[in-house]
């Protein structure tokens, strides 16, 4: 997959899976707007890209705030042009059912998760409508694929998947792309925020039987991203080594065989 002559932007991309997939895009051949609301992590990701002789750019982006998008559109306009791909990853874990999920938690876990990715896509839509098209992708989780037990993640994350069909039906005949990704178990600080515990027992819901390197998530979302997916569009990708496919049986079976 060659990114030559491509312009992405990329969310939450000072670290985790934000950070690997800039990377991973400038390794082949893109320029990458690198956009984190922390302007360490951010910057130290285009120092790790333009040492490595790729193109980078920091841009250090709010992504709850509609003027922070419009300045982020008006400074690639200036410097690129055109936009290819806009890659929303940008998002926030909280695990908390109904009763115990605050009302200033279940926004700010919805402007992050949600409101962002409507932001992005309303802002960036013009550039990315330009010279034939361009692509979005964004990043769900399988949150958005089944019921889940938080509250505002799981809504934030079905909203994700069905804003990203919304996009694919408005923008398909400007040759603009969305799809969603829907990743498991990720190796990164935003899966190992909360206790081991819940990773470990999670785990034994995986026919892999390990969590996914971000690397794996990055793969995917190039794909989206890329020509070599031109005629997918308001689909969902799902990365999670199979927990969603088996469900609970999964673990049912294994504790069955333990017991014979």
């Amino acid at each position: 997959m060659n990114f030559e002559n491509k312009t992405i932007v990329v969310t939450g991309a000072g670290s985790g899976m934000g950070r690997v997939e800039s990377e991973m895009l400038a390794a082949r051949g893109a320029k990458v707007w690198v956009t984190d609301i922390s302007t360490a992590t951010g910057e130290a990701v285009v120092k790790n890209i333009l040492d490595s002789g790729g193109r980078a750019e920091f841009y250090q982006l709010d992504v709850t705030a509609p003027d922070s998008w419009t300045e982020l559109v008006k400074s690639i306009e200036s410097s690129d042009g055109d936009l290819d791909g806009l890659v929303n990853n940008a998002g926030v874990s909280h695990r908390a059912g109904i009763e115990d999920t605050t009302v200033d938690d279940w926004h700010r876990v919805m402007n992050i998760n949600l409101s962002a990715v409507f932001y992005g896509m309303k802002a960036c839509a013009p550039l990315l409508k330009r010279d034939g098209g361009g692509s979005i992708v964004n990043v769900s989780s399988i949150a958005g694929m089944l019921g889940y037990f938080a509250a505002g993640y799981g809504a934030s994350k079905w909203g994700v998947r069905g804003l990203s069909k919304v996009g694919a039906l408005e923008f398909a005949e400007y040759g603009v792309r969305v799809n969603s990704i829907h990743p498991g178990l990720v190796d990164t600080p935003l899966l190992h925020s909360g206790s081991t515990a819940f990773v470990e027992t999670s785990l034994q819901s995986v026919p892999a039987g390990r969590v996914a390197d971000a690397e794996e998530i990055a793969e995917s979302v190039t794909f989206l991203l890329s020509d070599s997916s031109r005629y997918i569009t308001g689909t969902e990708i799902v990365v999670d080594g199979g927990l969603t496919s088996g469900g609970i049986y999964h673990r049912i079976t294994n504790e069955l065989k333990a017991g014979c």
